[in-house]
């Protein structure tokens, strides 16, 4: 178990990747995380899940293992029932996408993934989610095979335990029990799946399958199902396709847990975390009175070792739900004069620039990943900083060199001379306020950064 203290993102600790947040207020009162983990560079996900708990949006515990792919009795297992109806023949649509992006990347990796499926598959868990009901908890699950399952706990964190295999095939299950006591199923990819769960909430009945709740010609739905109710209405999030990518969550709302459905827009959308930025998933939920959305952005120049970030947002009157961008101070505050901002806490690139592990022995414990493979042109944004006196100096810790141009709000406000070390400018920015701080680079020659000062 681990512990940790937090109000920006990426909101857990950097060795902790963990996307396709599902986040809950559990009856203990509080808010518990749960998604898939990112630990390998060849494929999304891992054999294994930590829950996250907190109980104010502050002080976060990573839990132990949770459940393992291992544990799932018919995964791997030849004499598994395959429920009919569902052509378990062919990789599914999610293991297509996964293979086509390693063979862009290199024959190697998908000739070791190919190689290694050749044999007893990698037991990877999927996105999960998680429900409550009379003191048990229960955690939905997905695997490569197309099978989706449900395991039992007497505590939100597990471990999980008893898995059951249900009758149907895809990815990224959702739960969602309704003020009545009735519990509903969610899954799919492309085309959304929905079912009345049996009182168990370990079975249904096939035939009560609703196929195409969402889709993605109508309503931008590419995977990642949420169902959340606020007043009398439903609202569906999902993986949203409507600006060619599913890096957006999207939402569409109905007066039925079943739908219809009516595709409202955006909440977030984290193309533009990495270069490589490809999808996303998450979740809303409201904690003390508070709105927010669960994304997950990635890092390292690849899809993998995506992570937890969180923000504000607002549900209005006419319950629609605004669009908010990415932000570097997450559910805290702006950050101060004079605050250190990490490189790694920039929550906008472009160029060539990413997020990358720190090489050098000497700055890596208090800078453990920093912005790299930075070019002219590149762009490094901050959300947001604010000050009651304005500013009038920037330093920059780096290596390397180069020149950087600042902008708040996307007025130049001074340039730095970047070479190894501690490098600081004065800056013409008297007016107090809260701004978004960018960095664009003019000139480098093996830049890297790891740390802005405003004051």
């Amino acid at each position: 178990m681990t512990t940790y203290q937090n109000r920006r993102n990426p909101i857990l600790p950097l060795q902790f990747h963990i996307p396709d947040s599902e986040a809950h207020v559990m009856p203990d009162g509080k808010l518990y995380v749960y998604g898939s983990y990112d630990d390998r560079e060849d494929v999304y996900c891992s054999e294994k899940y930590h829950v996250v708990s907190t109980p104010d949006m502050e002080h976060w515990t990573i839990h132990e293992e949770s459940l393992n792919g291992k544990q799932i009795p018919w995964f791997n297992n030849p004499d598994a029932p395959k429920y009919p109806g569902i052509d378990w023949s062919h990789p599914t649509p999610f293991i297509q996408k996964m293979l086509a992006n390693m063979a862009a990347d290199g024959e190697d990796m998908k000739e070791k993934f190919e190689k290694e499926e050749e044999g007893e598959k990698p037991a990877l868990l999927f996105a999960p989610d998680c429900v409550e009901k009379d003191g048990k908890y229960y955690l939905y699950i997905c695997m490569p095979d197309d099978s989706e399952g449900v395991a039992v706990s007497d505590r939100p964190e597990g471990p999980f335990t008893d898995p059951v295999q249900l009758p149907c095939g895809g990815i990224d299950p959702a739960i969602f029990i309704d003020e009545d006591g009735q519990a509903y199923f969610y899954w799919g990819q492309l085309f959304s799946h929905g079912v009345k769960m049996n009182a168990d909430l370990m079975s249904f009945d096939r035939d009560d399958i609703v196929d195409d709740l969402v889709t993605e010609e109508e309503h931008y739905f590419h995977e990642g199902s949420s169902m959340r109710k606020i007043g009398d209405t439903y609202y569906y999030l999902y993986a949203d396709m409507e600006r060619g990518k599913p890096t957006s969550l999207g939402y569409s709302t109905g007066k039925s847990p079943m739908g219809p459905f009516t595709y409202q827009g955006i909440i977030i959308d984290n193309d533009g975390c990495d270069p490589k930025s490809w999808n996303n998933h998450g979740s809303i939920e409201c904690v003390d009175g508070q709105w927010y959305v669960f994304y997950h952005r990635c890092s390292r120049g690849m899809e993998q070792h995506r992570r937890l970030c969180i923000e504000k947002i607002e549900v209005l009157p006419d319950g629609t739900i605004p669009e908010v961008k990415m932000t570097s101070q997450g559910v805290g505050e702006p950050f101060a004069p004079g605050e250190a901002i990490m490189g790694y806490q920039a929550c906008g690139l472009s160029g060539t620039v990413y997020i990358g592990l720190n090489e050098d022995a000497a700055t890596r414990e208090q800078y453990p990943e920093e912005l790299m493979n930075i070019s002219a042109g590149d762009e490094m944004i901050f959300r947001y900083v604010k000050s009651e006196t304005g500013y009038h100096r920037l330093g920059i810790r780096a290596a390397g060199s180069g020149r950087v141009t600042v902008l708040l709000n996307d007025t130049e406000v001074g340039e730095v001379s970047v070479e190894n070390g501690v490098q600081t400018a004065d800056v013409i920015c008297a007016k107090p306020g809260e701004y978004e701080l960018k960095l664009r680079v003019e000139a480098a020659e093996e830049l890297k950064i790891l740390e802005v000062v405003l004051e």
